[in-house]
């Protein structure tokens, strides 16, 4: 599995994709720090909400070989700047959570947001209906170096 940081807003539901990408039962749990897992790294949204933290991110991803951007479909604001990826200078996909409370025109919304972010490839996902997690976690675990099909 390719090692992939997690980044998004407070709530957007980064543990919550990173405990059903491991199999563990999904429960509440606000990540106050950086919480470093075998092939995940989990950020507290206030690193993406505070740019005074960017260069935490920065530095974190260095240990990654993917960049996760994630995004719910419900959040009307708009939280990465544009080309925010690029800072990275890493393979960069977008995930789009809570589509299961979301509508058609919410998904496209915030597609368009992690586009120009910067990712290039999006998954929509529902964790509490285990809609897309298989592709993701599929997507995940091909060889280093397929990002970007």
């Amino acid at each position: 599995m390719k090692k992939a940081i997690f980044i998004g807003s407070v709530g957007c539901g980064k543990t919550t994709l990173s405990q059903k990408l491991k199999g563990e039962e999904i429960s509440y749990n606000k990540t106050q720090a950086i919480e470093f897992h075998d092939q995940i790294i989990d950020t507290p949204g206030e690193f993406i909400q505070h740019r005074n933290y960017y260069s935490a991110l920065l530095t974190t991803a260095v240990d990654s070989q993917l960049i996760v951007l994630m995004a719910s479909a419900v959040e009307k604001k708009q939280t990465f700047s544009p080309l925010f990826a690029a800072a990275f200078a890493k393979p960069c996909i977008g995930v789009i959570t809570k589509i299961d409370l979301a509508e058609k025109e919410d998904i496209e919304r915030t597609k368009k947001q992690l586009a120009l972010a910067g990712a290039k490839k999006f998954f929509m996902i529902s964790a509490v209906e285990n809609q897309g997690i298989d592709e993701l976690r599929a997507y995940l675990q091909e060889p280093k170096g397929d990002e970007d099909r």
